[in-house]
């Protein structure tokens, strides 16, 4: 790897794989490398995901609608082991040609219908269930403009800050000064604007929640990349607040653990596909406290 300080573009970039944990997981190409179909469960909702924090949204939104009754919800979450590369297996790329996690697909529908990305899947979710979203055209579009500004913010923390602060095998002084930089504005955003209402877009829960919290609320509660004291995080005290209130949710603590693949042992449901899973991890912790 080249000293960063005297580094010179060449002419024309060519693909060097990248040294540390993420690395051999990235290429400049698209499309699979290998042919293997996704499973299919027994309900309509069948998704393909990893608890990471894109994959965390959209299992805590499968719990919050089952939660609020809507049968409809039930779904089968399989696991999307991107470090083995399952994201680039046929039927994962069928699902999203972009290869990232998560995917869901939408048996219910007359073919079924692929969503990728996950503010979309949120999106799709609320309009399909008719929930967690508002109906008054402003506080839709409050909702909205938070959930896109989510969408356009966390590849700043997760794949600009995140990266070169927790993964980078080079701590390069730079990179990491310009992206804390950006990421305690993003947080400065947040915590006034939640200095005024209790929830991201007002005073409902809502998908702008959903989406914004594995992400900013994993950041100041130190759940991701280790970083709450270098970057001050106990001074963004509504982000912090909101940040704990959501973490008491049956559902956010039942979404935060589907496709869970490390940590304690009772706290991974590797797969899930019916409520009586969780139960089944409840006791094994319980066992494990005893």
């Amino acid at each position: 790897m080249s000293d960063t300080s005297n580094y010179e573009p060449p002419k024309v970039w060519k693909h060097i794989e990248q040294d540390g944990k993420w690395g051999k997981i990235n290429r400049p190409v698209a499309g699979s490398t290998h042919d293997k179909e996704l499973p299919v469960g027994k309900h309509p909702l069948q998704l393909y995901s990893l608890a990471t924090p894109n994959g965390v949204k959209v299992t805590i939104m499968l719990e919050e609608l089952l939660a609020l009754g809507h049968t409809g919800a039930e779904y089968d979450a399989y696991l999307i082991d991107i470090t083995e590369g399952d994201q680039f297996g046929s039927g994962f790329v069928a699902a999203n040609p972009n290869s990232k996690i998560p995917a869901l697909i939408d048996h219910s529908t007359p073919t079924p219908t692929r969503v990728f990305e996950s503010g979309s899947i949120l999106l799709y979710l609320a309009e399909k269930f008719g929930a967690l979203i508002p109906t008054d055209i402003a506080q839709r579009t409050e909702c909205l403009s938070w959930l896109f500004w989510q969408m356009g913010s966390a590849p700043y923390l997760g794949g600009g800050f995140g990266h070169f602060y927790t993964y980078s095998p080079i701590k390069i002084e730079y990179c990491i000064n310009r992206f804390s930089m950006e990421i305690k504005r993003q947080l400065d955003v947040l915590d006034r604007q939640l200095a005024e209402r209790p929830y991201i877009a007002g005073d409902d829960y809502t998908i702008a929640d959903i989406a914004i919290w594995p992400w900013y609320g994993a950041l100041v509660k130190n759940k991701v990349y280790e970083a709450a004291e270098f970057l001050e995080a106990h001074t963004y005290t509504h982000v912090n607040r909101w940040a704990d209130a959501i973490n008491e949710r049956a559902a956010v603590k039942r979404g935060c653990i589907v496709n869970k693949s490390w940590g304690e042992p009772s706290e991974q449901l590797i797969e899930r596909h019916d409520a009586s899973d969780f139960e089944t991890k409840t006791q094994d912790k319980l066992t494990q406290a005893d």
